[in-house]
């Protein structure tokens, strides 16, 4: 069986925490190992973690349960923790707040991408797929201004994140040989997928589009409260990637596109 695992990283959130939980215990495929990684909460976030836990267990889904509560030194390098433990053949990050669509969502996935038809080697390096933005309530807002293409690769990224961190599903032994660079702040998940499709096109393996929203996101992340900085830190992120000159360039564009947007909507 295919296995995933579901890395949900946490630092006082109760508040949204529990709808992120029912979405991964109602998954109808039983090949899931959840994995949360806490910041030592203050509030009621592990006592929710430990109830999931007991209730997955009982329930007989055959999903895995691991919680883990210790400081960190903040998301990214929660998040490569979540990498070190990850044993499933494909990972993604689930946050507190965001949650999957649908109860067969994982399952889906597996048959959309015939995953069962490759040899272990050979499975595609990336899966991916499309996301909706809800609110801090779970309530559906929009979709994703940013669509993934039917073809992707770590090039598509220079006209934006193409593809929401939640959506995107890498293959296991190639996340845990590329880490979160953890000098970045807000914009580490940009550089990771990028070095992770790279290395997916190195090793010669295909990109999967799942063609259906696999992810809702919660909208309020900490990248929205901090939208210059992430701007800025996303714009060296792309520097480094594809070169400053193009990334200028693209930059200039990316504000005369917006400019006409605007100018039309009126």
């Amino acid at each position: 069986m295919i296995r995933f695992t579901v890395v949900t990283i946490t630092y006082n959130a109760e508040r949204v925490l529990q709808r992120t939980l029912d979405s991964v215990l109602r998954q109808t495929y039983e090949g899931v190992e959840h994995l949360i990684v806490d910041g030592a909460s203050k509030d009621g976030t592990l006592q929710l973690a430990q109830q999931y836990k007991e209730k997955s267990d009982a329930s007989g889904n055959g999903h895995k349960v691991i919680i883990q509560s210790e400081p960190d030194h903040g998301i990214y390098d929660a998040m490569n923790k979540g990498l070190t433990q990850s044993s499933g053949d494909y990972v993604v990050f689930l946050n507190a707040g965001d949650f999957f669509p649908d109860a067969n969502t994982l399952e889906d996935i597996v048959h959309r991408c015939r995953l069962h038809e490759y040899p272990a080697a050979e499975r595609p390096g990336v899966l991916y797929g499309d996301t909706d933005i809800v609110d801090n309530e779970g309530r559906f807002l929009h979709r994703r201004q940013h669509r993934p293409p039917q073809q992707l690769s770590w090039r598509s990224f220079r006209q934006g994140m193409l593809v929401c961190h939640q959506a995107f599903y890498a293959r296991t032994d190639i996340a845990k040989n590329t880490q979160y660079d953890t000098r970045y702040r807000f914009s580490a998940d940009v550089d990771w997928c990028i070095r992770v499709m790279k290395e997916t096109e190195r090793m010669g393996l295909l990109l999967c589009n799942i063609e259906k929203v696999v992810a809702n996101y919660t909208k309020e992340g900490a990248t929205t409260k901090n939208h210059h900085a992430s701007l800025w830190e996303r714009f060296r992120v792309m520097a480094h990637h594809y070169g400053w000159v193009q990334t200028v360039l693209l930059h200039c564009w990316f504000v005369v596109r917006a400019v006409i947007s605007r100018i039309s909507s009126r």
